[in-house]
């Protein structure tokens, strides 16, 4: 089978809520990556065969297969098309999954993925709610045939964080640890410079935005005094992700471009796959995955190392952790969605893009990366440095 390279990846600083980027139309801010990837690979974007970009809540700024609109906004030409994926918080990964699947059928050779989402502009999960002003119905909970097959049960990833708090006995204070442990890595990450080499800076009205904003100079007695989410809950804002804004792109390529175009790959896509679990659980989807992802590789754990694990919640990671054996050493070494944030859309791509810069800079060889999605869906790629 034809092998699929990554080229290059490259992503925005991510913006905290209401912060730097908030105002910033998700076309441009998805443009600013694309017109950035293209310009550090050097390659002529006429070659390029698609644009898809994940993307969630696809209402107001982000309407319109924003993947075309991005690539419009930022110069790019006229002739190659683009295509939004909603895979819900793996909707950038799925995206790159899309493209090296081009790529290694054979009927593509050049394919820019990755992602974006303004959540300070558009709401997560806007597009659920939106079409109550308009008389119907909320989502697929209250669906006749959902409710046939699932009952009439809670859906929400708070409750599903909870769920799994509770079923793999993950105290209070084992999560709190572990968000302390994501913002100590991501501020020590950002001080030793380890971002700055995949963040194309941002200029704003206050001056160029070139550092993750999200990460915060926390403690245990602070976490502790949050408030759960649900009364008696283990789950606080705390041990959650945030909410943010971002982008990222990558270019996945094909042997015959790598040749065509005098390319340099960085890593080659070793393996990809989407797995589903329990919807009414949602979030326990990367165990699975991970498992399934391993048996077809006929790799182990121990084979891979680095593992990004998106930090939907603590509950999620620490859960999969005891599942899959995954070592805390080897996991979401610069942090995770507690401290970088997680912009829907855009997440998979920013893990990818920090994941193969940490290769290169461990001098690693394999690195797996999967995340919890809606509907009890989990991507796992897992690539291999070159």
């Amino acid at each position: 089978m034809p092998e699929a390279y990554l080229i290059d990846a490259v992503r925005t600083p991510v913006g905290k809520r209401r912060g730097a980027l908030a105002s910033m139309h998700s076309a441009d801010l998805a443009g600013h990556s694309l017109a950035a990837l293209m310009r550090r690979t050097g390659v002529d974007p006429g070659a390029v065969d698609d644009v898809i970009l994940g993307c969630c809540d696809t209402i107001g700024s982000q309407a319109g297969d924003v993947a075309r609109t991005a690539w419009l906004v930022a110069g790019l030409p006229d002739h190659v098309p683009g295509v939004t994926i909603d895979r819900q918080c793996g909707s950038s990964q799925q995206a790159v999954h899309f493209a090296a699947q081009g790529v290694m059928s054979g009927t593509q050779d050049l394919v820019v993925a990755g992602g974006v989402q303004n959540m300070s502009a558009i709401p997560i999960s806007a597009a659920m709610l939106v079409g109550q002003e308009y008389g119907f119905t909320t989502p697929f909970a209250e669906s006749p045939g959902w409710t046939a097959r699932y009952g009439d049960v809670e859906v929400s990833q708070f409750n599903s964080a909870e769920m799994i708090a509770e079923k793999w006995d993950i105290s209070r204070e084992d999560m709190e640890s572990f968000a302390l442990a994501s913002h100590e890595r991501a501020r020590a990450a950002t001080a030793e410079g380890r971002f700055a080499g995949e963040i194309e800076p941002v200029e704003t009205a206050d001056g160029l935005f070139e550092v993750d904003q999200c990460p915060r100079e926390t403690s245990l007695e602070k976490m502790a005094g949050l408030d759960p989410l649900a009364p008696g809950g283990r789950i606080t804002a705390g041990v959650a992700s945030q909410i943010c804004d971002g982008s990222a792109a990558l270019l996945i390529a094909s042997e015959q471009a790598v040749a065509d175009h005098g390319l340099t790959p960085r890593a080659r896509i070793h393996h990809l796959s989407v797995r589903g679990d329990d919807p009414v659980w949602m979030l326990t989807g990367p165990i699975p995955a991970t498992k399934h992802a391993l048996a077809q590789t006929g790799l182990s754990i121990d084979d891979i190392d680095l593992f990004e694990c998106n930090e939907a919640f603590a509950s999620v990671v620490l859960a999969w952790m005891k599942e899959t054996g995954a070592p805390h050493a080897r996991v979401n070494v610069n942090g995770g969605g507690i401290a970088l944030g997680h912009p829907i859309g855009a997440t998979g791509a920013r893990l990818m893009t920090t994941m193969v810069n940490e290769l290169e800079r461990t001098g690693g060889r394999y690195a797996l990366q999967t995340m919890c999605e809606g509907g009890g869906q989990a991507n796992v790629t897992i690539i291999e440095r070159l």
